[in-house]
């Protein structure tokens, strides 16, 4: 955080990428690397920069957003990834999550949120609008119905002790610094175990951690 936190953008439509762009560009700390409006515009800002923080849109000319939150999961696991989008039903949201999308706002948020949002990422929480947590609710409601009766339940993935601490700071949504407050431990160690966790749950997002902890009854959000 010291350091300031740099971003780059992708949205499609140019009057809201300016929009959006002028609304980060002004929050402080926050520096703005690229505002691409294609896919093929993000892959080579990516290649020039590794931005703390990629906010991205979902339906792009050159393809679709998830195809690029996999991609920089994959190559770029350190940086957050949020998107903002219209796309606001159940599908796309989950497919995103997947993915490797941390937060999800709707594009129905004023700057000053945009901001929030991107702030509190690097701090350890995931942004979520409402209307988008309710899907995820939903969900994780629904899903011991949607499993398969006759199907044997798989052994849950052997967590350590600290792991579980720190999944469960994770569902109450604290942030690194508060995780390395409450259990004694160096800031920068908190990654590291959550990489760990992601690996373990197969997962690639904080919010997906939950959602799968929560299936395997690692956790339970009533707690």
């Amino acid at each position: 955080m010291e350091q300031g936190i740099t971003v780059i953008l992708v949205e499609d439509d140019a009057p809201t990428r300016d929009f959006l762009a002028a609304a980060l560009a002004g929050g402080e700390g926050i520096a703005l690397l690229a505002a691409a409006g294609t896919l093929a515009e993000a892959r080579a800002a990516l290649e020039r920069a590794r931005p703390s923080v990629l906010v991205t849109d979902l339906k792009l000319p050159d393809g679709h957003g998830t195809d690029l939150i996999r991609e920089v999961r994959r190559r770029h696991p350190e940086t957050e990834i949020m998107v903002i989008s219209v796309l606001g039903d159940e599908v796309t949201v989950m497919e995103a999550v997947r993915a490797g999308a941390s937060g999800y706002i709707l594009k129905d948020a004023r700057p000053i949120d945009l901001i929030t949002a991107v702030r509190d990422l690097m701090e350890g929480r995931s942004p979520i609008s409402a209307a988008i947590a309710r899907h995820i609710i939903r969900r994780v409601h629904a899903a011991p119905a949607e499993a398969a009766p006759e199907a044997p339940a798989a052994a849950p993935p052997l967590l350590t002790s600290r792991e579980m601490d720190i999944l469960w700071g994770i569902a109450k949504g604290f942030t690194y610094n508060d995780l390395a407050d409450r259990l004694g431990i160096s800031r920068q160690t908190v990654p590291s175990h959550i990489k760990n966790i992601y690996r373990k749950l197969e997962v690639n997002s904080r919010s997906e951690a939950v959602f799968a902890a929560v299936e395997m009854k690692l956790i339970k959000l009533s707690e």
